[in-house]
Formats: structure tokens, C-alpha cells, sequence
């Protein structure tokens, strides 16, 4: 069952007519130009004849393995797994090249402490009283409340709806940006929204994070962390920020 969700195998077949070239055998009639005497001979020509020729292109994807457990266990299946996951069951020691070691244990995130001035802003500072609740959580696809942990939308649509300033149930990154309205750079303030695109391949917007100001947001990467919007990679994938309908 694993297997059959982590592989996905497909075959497409083409079929082309091609040509190949024959040399065959005839008789033919011949008559001598010296005694007008007629007789009968063998002689060689070539044809073009057509066959088919199959080509069968074969595809296999590999889903990645950790994110198989999002569709085949509940909900307090789920939690226990991104529990797991974050902490490799307090035995990092066993798991000595996991990416999570050095994401929770070895190199955990950096603190950041929002400017008090920002905070003067009564939505943006609800806003954020939310989002930090879940600082540290680990990245869990698909994951959209506590208990399961969160993926980047995930994230957002918690934060957004349980703050109570806005109910957008559960969105994806597209959604989040389909009801939002565009602000440019100059006009971004803390509490919008920070989209992203190509950080994986999916059409459209990929990433999005909550703006906290000086260019810095508050995101779901792997755990929720604040970032610096002012690296290479996300300046590079940078596709728009957007305010929700507060």
C-alpha cells in the first residue's frame, strides 16, 4: 500500500509510421533487339514499405515517503507523527544524517523580537499573538491546525481565521493570494501577506508567509520560524505581497 502511494508509474506510447527500404525479386518479359526472340527474366527492384514503430515512454515519480503519512493516518495519528518527526524521538543520536537534527536540535531558529512599535497596531498585534503560539512547529504537508502541525497555507488560514480577523477556512497559498488585495514593496506593512513562487514545482504561488515588518516574515518553513525575506533564495522566488479583507 506504501509503495503504491509513494510510486506512481505511467507508460505513454507512441506510435509512427516509418519506412524502410526492400529489395525484391520480379520476372519480366524481354525481347532480344537481334533475333525479335522473347524470353523471360529475373530482375531486382526496391520499395518503400511502410511498419509501425512503438516508442514507450516511461515515467516514474517518487512522492516523497514523509509526506505518504498525511493521507493514510487520522488526525491524532498525525500529531504524534509530527511530534516524532521534530524530535526523532529523543534519539537524534540514532538518526545521524536527518535534516531534523540540525533543524531542532543542533541549529534551532534564531529568535526575533517583533519592534514594540509595530505592535501599536491593534490587528497586526492580535495577529501575531497567534502566529507566535505555533513558533517551532514542525513542517508537516498538508498539516492545517495544531494538531497535526502545519504546511506553509496551512499556517496562514489557521492564523488568519483563530485570530478572529478573518475566516477564510482552509486556503492554499493560490487561495490566500486570490483574496487578497496587492500592495507593492513600498506599501507593505506588518500583518500582510508575502507570496512566493517556484520554491517548488507547482503553478502559480508556491510559499507564503505573514510580513512583520524590516523585512522580515513569520512563516511555516521547517518549523515555523521568522525569516529574512532579504536572502537570495526568497528574493528570488519573490512573486507579491497582499492585504487580507480585514
Amino acid at each position: 500500500m506504501l509503495f503504491e502511494k509513494q510510486y506512481i508509474l505511467t507508460e505513454e506510447v507512441i506510435v509512427e509510421t516509418r519506412y524502410r527500404t526492400e529489395t525484391r525479386t520480379g520476372t519480366r518479359t524481354v525481347t532480344d533487339p537481334d533475333t525479335g526472340e522473347s524470353y523471360e527474366e529475373d530482375y531486382e527492384y526496391t520499395v518503400q514499405v511502410p511498419y509501425s514503430y512503438y516508442i514507450c515512454n516511461v515515467t516514474l515519480e517518487n512522492f516523497n515517503l514523509s509526506h505518504v503519512p498525511v493521507y493514510i493516518m487520522g488526525q491524532d495519528e498525525l500529531s504524534m507523527y509530527a511530534t516524532y518527526m521534530s524530535v526523532l524521538g529523543n534519539r537524534e543520536d540514532l538518526f545521524p544524517s536527518s535534516g531534523y537534527v540540525d533543524k531542532y536540535i543542533t541549529n534551532p531558529p534564531s529568535d526575533y523580537e517583533v519592534p514594540a512599535e509595530y505592535l501599536s497596531d491593534e490587528r497586526f498585534a492580535t495577529l501575531l499573538a497567534e502566529a507566535e503560539k505555533y513558533l517551532g512547529y514542525p513542517y508537516v504537508w498538508g498539516g492545517s491546525n495544531p494538531s497535526t502541525s502545519f504546511d506553509c497555507s496551512g499556517f496562514v488560514s489557521y492564523v488568519l481565521t483563530n485570530s478572529g480577523l478573518v475566516n477564510t477556512g482552509r486556503l492554499g497559498a493560490q487561495g490566500l493570494y486570490n483574496i487578497c488585495t496587492l500592495v507593492s514593496k513600498a506599501d507593505a506593512k506588518p500583518g500582510d501577506l508575502i507570496f512566493f513562487k517556484g520554491t517548488y514545482d507547482t503553478p502559480g504561488v508556491s510559499h507564503v508567509g505573514i510580513y512583520v515588518g524590516d523585512n522580515v516574515m513569520l512563516h511555516c518553513g521547517d518549523p515555523i520560524q521568522y525569516t529574512s525575506i532579504s536572502s537570495s533564495y526568497w528574493q528570488s522566488h519573490f512573486y507579491a505581497f497582499g492585504r487580507p479583507p480585514y
